[in-house]
């Protein structure tokens, strides 16, 4: 079995192994604004999630009043998924846990789990069984599959635009980023 208990441990335990994948050179940029049109959520929220540390923007945090903070593809997902999670219920302290989990995952490994939830604890499964072993338990249970929620973020920041964090100019399109490479990866 390969159930993960991402928060109020429980007898689903697991060693998936932790893939690391390589950071592109150049990854497109996008601004707190554009960030919470992705993610569906307000300024409001995302600036509090910064300042608190749940979600950091990986390509350019604020450095003082004025400055702009540069969000990635994988930032914007995760702040996606924890909107989602918020709506359901999932307390912020058992959110922060399965954030720090889904740091450690690799672009690869977030792209095929699903994050199961009975409001208490979050699990991550890897495949159907998990699933399927998670729902024998008889409990009430909602699912989020991570690769619906990616598609939606992606939908979402083809129509928006990006910055190049090295030189600020605009990019309205994504070539450079993660999600392009990952792209001509998949069709090369």
């Amino acid at each position: 079995m390969s159930l993960v208990v991402l928060c109020k441990l429980s007898t689903y335990t697991s060693d998936i192994p932790h893939r690391s994948e390589p950071v592109m050179n150049q990854e497109v940029g996008y601004r707190g604004a554009t960030a919470c049109v992705a993610a569906g959520i307000t300024y409001r929220q995302l600036d509090y999630w910064a300042r608190t540390g749940l979600v950091e923007p990986t390509i350019k945090n604020a450095a003082g009043s004025g400055s702009q903070r540069l969000y990635g593809f994988r930032d914007i997902l995760v702040l996606k998924i924890v909107k989602r999670l918020l709506d359901t219920g999932v307390s912020l302290q058992n959110i922060r846990t399965a954030v720090e989990h889904l740091r450690n995952r690799g672009i690869t490994e977030l792209e095929s789990m699903t994050l199961m939830s009975d409001g208490a604890s979050i699990y991550e499964c890897a495949s159907a069984d998990d699933i399927i072993d998670l729902l024998q338990g008889g409990q009430g249970v909602f699912g989020i599959a991570i690769s619906k929620v990616w598609t939606e973020v992606e939908g979402s920041l083809a129509t928006l635009q990006g910055e190049n964090p090295s030189d600020g100019s605009i990019v309205a399109n994504l070539t450079n980023d993660e999600l392009s490479e990952r792209r001509k990866r998949k069709g090369a």
